[in-house]
Order: structure tokens, then C-alpha cells, then sequence
């Protein structure tokens, strides 16, 4: 008897809030129901439904979701126009609602609302832990990690067994990621790599998931309640809340001189107890495990995301492979070791990684931006509290941009001035303007490293009785983008002294 109750009520509030937007010349969308709009609409794939139906109304598409006003943009031009012409318009996060807010009790820089905290918390991402100099302070980390997972390919290619690349690359990435914000490794703690990759997609799951308080902020949350929703997500985020304050004790505990192996948990514990009635702002514990946060589940995921796409296209395409292993091992030579240096030297290594998040960018559809003033996009009025997406994996397959764009064909860069750094937006995989991901660099030389060696030491086959025709390229979706099924292939380790197959 309740749920009808509040969702009368919903559709009453709708009304009013309808009512009450002033008018102007609103984008076109589609048909939408009375209480859910269009919701019904975005399906398991929202960037590829919001796709189409974009073709069908134009890449400046309104959709209503529950009682929120939703602009999908779908052209580099529109693209343009939200995040360099108005990004001060829209650069601000819809606040998290009903058990979402409830859940998640500490401040998330990705998330939060755009304002002094987050300028300021921004400004220490940047320049303390996402610095060019700090990149290449983990150089040695990287290097370890993937020479580590090189030797044990190695022995699964004597062993003629083949690798699950996905469970692989996962792993690397937490390595690094837990290296490089903790010091130590993950294995052998609490978290094994099974339950870590688990935490990891359920945190993402969750962030990403359709709760009704997001569009029925009124009376959603209730519904939230009743189907168990939020008992989840607070189980989810109370087992990060806990391993991040045992990493943060681990530090505070710990007698070890980290002089010369600082991280970056101890680089903000420095500035939290450096901070003075003068400090810009005053970091605290929830401060900490906030950042700690978004290099958690941003740099694992999406790093992991993008090598396994990259190897898949790669498997797909024998003769791009072929190309590739050619480069770097023309340029390495004899060396038992690949290097950051040596990956400085493959430019078409670059392309493939390039062709890779045009095709598959992580986060298909950026997160959303909530307007702060009314402004237009090409000839239609945009209001505050109006929700902004952009669909970059729609514009990386627009045929006015890119030719044949459902090709992977890293040539196409060849000569191509257009990169993903956020100045050109045919390619926006980390974003652009005030919200473009501070962690990128960081997670292109892990990206780029762990290719190259793998390219380099090894041939790689498909499993006895598969074609490239045969390689699932089923998607799924959270706050990223994934393959549903995991990415088997036979290594074959590569003689490096005498330049054939062993």
C-alpha cells in the first residue's frame, strides 16, 4: 500500500517542478512516461541506448529521468561547448542522495559538489600527488610489478597453459595502486586478489547504480530502504571505510623511516599535521580516505579496463599485434629488461593505446554534471539543476570524425595532432576542463609499461580451437565499462638472444 502511495506522491511533485521551469527552447528526446520519463529507456547499456536514441534526435538530446532533467550531449562540438565554453556552468556533481549520501560519510573529490573544498582538495591531487615529478617518482614500483607478472607468464607459457589476462591485469593494477598509495602489496593481507577485484565492483557497482532517491529524491530513498538498497551499499563502502582506516594506522604506527619511500598516504598524513590556522584548508582522517578512495577504485579499475581491452583488440587483430611486438622489439633489442625510457620510443605502441580508449574509454558515459545557471548549448536553453552527460564512446564512433569508427585501426593516428589530454574533444576517455581526471598520467605509464613488456616477451595465440571471430566483445556496465567475459590467451615466450619462438 506504500509504494503506490509514494509514487503518486512522486508524480505530484513532478507536476509542480514541471510547472514551475521557466520556458525556453528545450533540446528534443523522446517520449516519456508519466513518474519514470525515460528511465525505462536506458536499458543495461546506457551508452549504447542514449547512442541510439541520439541518432534518432540529435547529439543534444533531454531526457527525463524521474524528475530529473538529463541532457545527453553526443558530438565533439556539443562536447566542446559543455566542458571548456560553460564548464563553469556545469562543473559541479548532483549531490549524492538518500542512502547514498547516508553511506557514503566521507568526501569524495570525484563526487562532491564544485566549490572551495573541492578546488582546494583538487590542488593537492595535482600538485603533491599527481605531479609530473611524483609520476616518475613510482617509475621503480611499475617496473617491479610488471617484471613480477612477466615471470609469472613465463611460467604458464613453459607450462603451454593459458592466462587469464583479466584476473592478470586486475591484479597488476591493484599492485601498483597499493604500492604507490600504501607502500606495501596487497597479497598476503586480508584482501586476496579474488575479494579485492569483488570490493572493487561491488564500490563501483554501487556509485554507479539507479537508486530511486536519485530520481525521486523526495520520497525515493524510502523505496531504497524497503528493497534492501541501502543495506548494501553500506556494507559495500564499510569495508572500504575499514580498510582505509587500517592502512591510515598502519602508517601512524609505523617506526619506518620514509624518508626515502614516501607514499601517499604518508604525504597527506605530512600535510594533515603540517596544516596551521592559515592553511587553505584543514585536512582531516575523512579527507584522506577520500582521495584514498577515488585512487582505489579509478586507478584500479579503469587502468585494468583498458589494458584488457587493448589485448583483446590486439588477439582480434593478429597483423596489428605483429606490428606492434615488431616496434618494441626493434627498439629494445637484446635488453632481459623493458623500461618507461624504452616506452618513450613507441609511437605506435601510443596509437594502439589511443585507438583502445577511443573505442572502449572506461567511463563510456563521463559522470554527470548538474548545472549551476542557465546558459545554452548551440540554440537550446539549459536551467540550473539540470543533470549534464556526455557520451564520449558515442563520439568516438561518429563517422564524421573518424572514419570506418568501428575499425581498430591505430593508424588512423598517424600524423593526427588529436589526443586524449582533454584539448581535443573527438577523444575525451579522462574528461576535459575542471573535472578532467587528475590521475591520468599516472595511469597511462602503468598502461603503456605493462603492453609493451607483455608484447615484447611473449607471442601470444588463441586457445586451441578458437578464432579471432570467436573473442566475446559483450560489454557491461557500471560507472565503467567492462567485458563480460574474461580474456584467455596462450602466451609463448619470445627468445630474446636469438629472435624466435621457444
Amino acid at each position: 500500500m506504500l509504494l503506490p502511495l509514494l509514487l503518486l506522491l512522486s508524480l505530484l511533485l513532478l507536476i509542480i517542478k514541471t510547472s514551475q521551469r521557466k520556458k525556453g527552447k528545450l533540446p528534443p528526446g523522446p517520449p516519456k512516461l508519466p513518474i519514470l520519463g525515460n528511465l525505462h529507456q536506458l536499458g543495461a547499456l546506457p551508452h549504447r541506448s542514449t547512442w541510439k536514441l541520439s541518432k534518432k534526435h540529435g547529439p543534444i538530446m533531454l531526457l527525463q529521468l524521474g524528475a530529473t532533467p538529463t541532457i545527453i550531449v553526443s558530438s565533439a562540438e556539443t562536447a566542446r561547448e559543455v566542458l571548456k565554453t560553460h564548464d563553469l556552468d556545469c562543473c559541479t556533481r548532483p549531490p549524492l542522495a538518500g542512502p547514498k549520501r547516508l553511506s557514503y560519510n566521507f568526501l569524495d573529490i570525484g563526487f562532491v559538489p564544485y566549490g572551495y573544498y573541492w578546488r582546494e582538495i583538487r590542488k593537492i591531487c595535482v600538485a603533491e600527488l599527481f605531479s609530473v615529478k611524483r609520476v616518475q617518482s613510482f617509475q621503480s614500483i611499475r617496473e617491479k610489478e610488471v617484471n613480477l607478472l612477466v615471470n609469472s607468464i613465463s611460467v604458464s607459457a613453459t607450462l603451454a597453459s593459458p592466462v587469464d589476462l583479466s584476473k592478470e591485469f586486475f591484479s597488476l593494477a591493484a599492485s601498483i595502486t597499493f604500492r604507490i598509495a600504501f607502500v606495501k602489496k596487497f597479497q598476503g593481507s586480508e584482501l586476496d586478489n579474488d575479494k579485492l577485484q569483488k570490493v572493487v565492483y561491488e564500490a563501483q557497482a554501487m556509485l554507479g547504480s539507479f537508486c530511486d532517491s536519485d530520481f525521486f529524491p523526495s520520497v525515493g530513498w524510502v523505496i531504497d530502504w524497503l528493497t534492501g538498497f541501502h543495506r548494501r551499499l553500506e556494507s559495500s563502502f564499510h569495508e572500504l571505510d575499514v580498510l582505509f582506516q587500517q592502512v591510515i594506522d598502519d602508517h601512524l604506527n609505523s617506526r619506518r623511516n620514509v624518508q626515502n619511500q614516501e607514499d601517499i598516504v604518508d604525504v597527506l598524513l605530512r600535510m594533515e599535521r603540517g596544516r596551521t590556522e592559515n592553511s587553505a584548508i584543514q585536512l582531516t582522517k575523512d579527507h584522506i580516505k577520500a582521495i584514498l578512495m577515488d585512487i582505489f577504485l579509478a586507478g584500479i579499475d579503469t587502468g585494468a579496463l583498458t589494458m584488457i581491452w587493448a589485448m583483446t583488440e590486439l588477439a582480434r587483430k593478429p597483423i596489428v599485434m605483429k606490428k606492434a611486438q615488431c616496434e618494441i622489439r626493434r627498439c629494445v633489442g637484446k635488453k632481459e629488461k623493458l623500461t618507461e625510457n624504452d616506452v618513450s620510443q613507441l609511437p605506435y605502441l601510443k596509437m594502439i593505446v589511443k585507438e583502445t580508449l577511443r573505442l572502449h574509454p572506461p567511463a563510456a558515459l563521463l559522470l554527470p554534471r548538474e548545472t549551476v545557471s542557465q546558459f545554452k548549448i548551440g540554440d537550446y536553453d539549459v536551467f540550473p539543476k539540470t543533470r549534464i552527460a556526455v557520451n564520449v564512446w558515442a563520439i568516438g564512433r561518429d563517422p564524421d570524425i573518424w572514419k570506418n569508427p568501428e575499425e581498430f585501426f591505430p593508424e588512423r593516428f598517424i600524423d593526427n595532432p588529436i589526443d586524449f589530454q582533454g584539448q581535443h574533444f573527438e577523444l575525451l576517455p579522462f574528461g576535459a576542463g575542471r573535472r578532467i581526471c587528475p590521475g591520468m598520467n599516472m595511469g597511462m605509464a602503468m598502461i603503456e609499461l605493462a603492453l609493451a613488456n607483455l608484447l615484447h616477451f611473449f607471442d601470444w595465440k588463441l586457445p586451441s580451437g578458437m578464432k579471432e571471430m570467436d573473442i566475446d566483445m559483450e560489454e557491461m556496465a557500471s560507472i565503467t565499462v567492462g567485458k563480460t567475459s574474461a580474456l584467455k590467451l596462450m602466451p609463448i615466450n619470445y627468445n630474446i638472444s636469438e629472435g624466435d619462438k621457444t
